[in-house]
């Protein structure tokens, strides 16, 4: 009996430690360089890419959810975000601009299936470069070093633009949903993914749950997620939509996703054989907050918006209402 307490004791000690250490080792938003840093550091050394593929989003496993392979689940994503938002009706040729692209899963896929020329942007040059690695030559893909809460593109250059869960990164709502719609064509539509947290202006946060919303925030670089309900208002308030936002919420089409990934480590022990021990550590490491996630979004303290709005149609107008909006 006295051995069974103190192999408890051992494990009680252990599991506190690697509880602070987790604590402790939490990656906060500081700046946009930071955003950069930690994915330049995870393309580089290819870990995130072996589980999670060339999509670093989410899946989509339909609804009601169907068990599916989680790497399946991911490019189906995109080709229910392109029939949602109304894409799949658009000619070849459309010019669509691609912010937080990552490696380019979504890019290709929206060039070689629907025939866009497409623009992916990134803030990480190692996943510009992995990215150009991944694209035959014959796809109209180019990808880019941008910032998406300045992007260097003038007013009206494309057709679509398209982003799938890369707001949480952007410490200005207001500003990141001007950029969106501000590169719209007159006419043309904006398509957005994301991770929200629940409006806490219907319901506040508890303390537990700004706890949890913390750990998310810290550990992956977040400055802050946004509501559907706020980031739509914001979207409105750029005077630079015409009619309503739509949002939809597919927070159980993706939910599975977070345990699948978690399971894509037990599934594929090759990964411990490719990166060793420093890259089973560094992957164990997310698991805490993956299994937050898990918890967030099966509680309703997180929802998985989706996001699509039309540029006005007069250019001239739409310019005279953001700067009213801008001034006021």
């Amino acid at each position: 009996m006295s051995w069974f307490f103190s192999t408890l004791g051992v494990l009680l000690a252990l599991m506190t430690l690697l509880l602070a250490l987790y604590l402790i080792t939490a990656r906060p938003y500081q700046s946009s360089n930071s955003v950069a840093n930690s994915y330049d550091e995870w393309t580089e050394d290819g870990i995130l890419e072996f589980y999670w593929g060339e999509h670093i989003h989410l899946g989509h496993y339909g609804s009601p959810p169907q068990r599916k392979d989680f790497l399946t689940a991911k490019s189906d994503f995109v080709h229910e975000m392109v029939r949602w938002g109304g894409l799949d009706k658009l000619p070849p040729g459309t010019t669509l601009l691609d912010v937080g692209c990552g490696i380019g899963g979504s890019s290709r896929i929206l060039a070689r299936d629907y025939g866009f020329a497409v623009t992916g942007i990134t803030i990480s040059p190692q996943q510009v470069q992995r990215a150009q690695q991944l694209t035959q030559e014959e796809l109209n893909v180019r990808f880019l070093v941008d910032d998406a809460m300045a992007l260097s593109f003038p007013d009206a250059s494309f057709d679509v633009v398209w982003s799938i869960e890369a707001g949480p990164h952007m410490p200005d709502k207001a500003i990141f949903a001007r950029e969106l719609i501000r590169v719209l064509k007159p006419g043309g539509v904006m398509v957005l993914a994301d991770w929200n947290q629940r409006d806490d202006r219907q319901k506040p946060l508890n303390f537990w749950e700004k706890r949890v919303m913390r750990q998310l925030l810290d550990q992956w670089s977040h400055p802050a997620f946004s509501s559907i309900e706020g980031f739509s208002e914001l979207l409105a308030a750029t005077g630079l939509v015409e009619g309503e936002v739509i949002t939809t919420d597919w927070t159980k089409q993706t939910l599975p996703s977070w345990l699948d990934s978690i399971w894509q480590g037990v599934t594929r022990p090759e990964g411990l054989v490719r990166f060793g021990l420093s890259g089973f550590i560094k992957s164990l490491r997310e698991v805490p907050t993956l299994l937050l996630m898990r918890l967030a979004f099966g509680a309703g303290l997180c929802r998985f918006g989706m996001f699509r709005a039309i540029r006005a149609n007069s250019l001239q107008k739409s310019t005279k209402q953001y700067s009213l909006v801008s001034s006021s």
